[in-house]
């Protein structure tokens, strides 16, 4: 009786799902970026854009006439996404150049050919990321997680600043996640040495994405370079790779997920609208300003994660 009864709700489920599924998929799409802005003559990062948002993020700025650098770890898999975008606008300015965020000699030698090869830099994208992989370290032996999605970007953001500052009007756009509400930043194992979890390395991760966001907005104040954070979204892609349960689901329920394109909305948003053009430190989702939760929002714990990114990354960022 049991079996019948949970036949008939997945048979109930299943039916209410096709019958709407188009007011499904208008709600799940979420807010879209409106603003017509072009961005002729600007020069565009976004790192990990080889794939899923960011490939999406990129094609839109490209159409918008900005010369698009993705940096990432597979150089083949970057040129064929810039074929792709090449296919779909033809005039699109793009070109991929190789950056490791899991090495920060990788990140030093993309940031020491970037800063010999373009004398501006407009937007910065801190795009890439990693869910859910089991427990790695990355080359300098931080764990993967928190050295990929934060330490990786952060040193990047560190080695571009200037340029960014010098080719002001500037923004920063960083990827986070709704997932930094279910993260603490766990100053005593911040690899996660003692205990690993990888859903919670994932959360510590993006709250540290949220943290570095509003520290880095108050410390450039004056500068005319804004930094904000974003939510994309649950985003059907393939950074769910590492865990066969969220590919399932995925799969399963793919039609209350965001598209690639959908989940990079807000991304683009951020980085084209005018109306965000003195507007930093703040954290948005479907191309608005969305909640933080208390953690995020803890300046203390913001200025201590700084100055421990600054300590295992051997740097001093005042």
């Amino acid at each position: 009786m049991l079996l019948l009864c949970i036949l008939a709700s997945i048979v109930v489920v299943v039916f209410l799902a096709i019958s709407f599924s188009a007011q499904i998929r208008k709600y799940a799409a979420g807010g879209e970026c409106a603003s017509p802005t072009r961005l002729d003559g600007k020069t565009v990062l976004i790192t990990g854009a080889n794939t899923g948002i960011g490939k999406e993020t990129a094609l839109d700025l490209a159409t918008r006439g900005a010369r698009v650098i993705i940096g990432c770890r597979d150089v083949d898999k970057g040129e064929d996404a810039a074929a792709s975008i090449r296919m779909s606008c033809s005039n699109a300015d793009v070109e991929v150049r190789e950056l490791d965020l899991g090495d920060t000699c990788s990140i030093r030698a993309f940031a020491q050919k970037f800063l010999s090869e373009f004398n501006e830099l407009h937007v910065l994208i801190n795009n890439a990321g990693v869910m859910m992989c089991p427990y790695t370290k990355t080359v300098d032996g931080f764990e993967m997680h928190i050295g990929v999605n934060h330490l990786g970007h952060f040193l990047l953001t560190y080695l571009l600043i200037g340029l960014l500052k010098r080719s002001a009007p500037s923004r920063i756009v960083v990827v986070s996640s709704l997932a930094h509400n279910f993260g603490w930043i766990r100053f005593h194992d911040l690899h996660s040495q003692g205990s690993y979890n990888s859903g919670l390395a994932y959360c510590q991760s993006k709250l540290a994405n949220v943290l570095f966001t509003r520290e880095l907005a108050r410390r450039l104040q004056g500068y005319n370079v804004t930094v904000n954070s974003v939510h994309p979204g649950t985003v059907n892609s393939d950074l769910t790779r590492h865990s066969t349960i969220m590919m399932i689901l995925f799969t399963m329920f793919s039609i209350f997920l965001k598209t690639p394109r959908e989940g990079a909305q807000t991304s683009v948003y951020c980085a084209v609208a005018e109306e965000l053009h003195s507007i930093s430190g703040k954290h948005f989702s479907d191309c608005a300003p969305a909640f933080v939760a208390p953690q995020g929002r803890s300046e203390e714990t913001a200025r201590r994660l700084w100055e421990a990114s600054c300590e295992l990354l051997g740097i001093v960022w005042d």
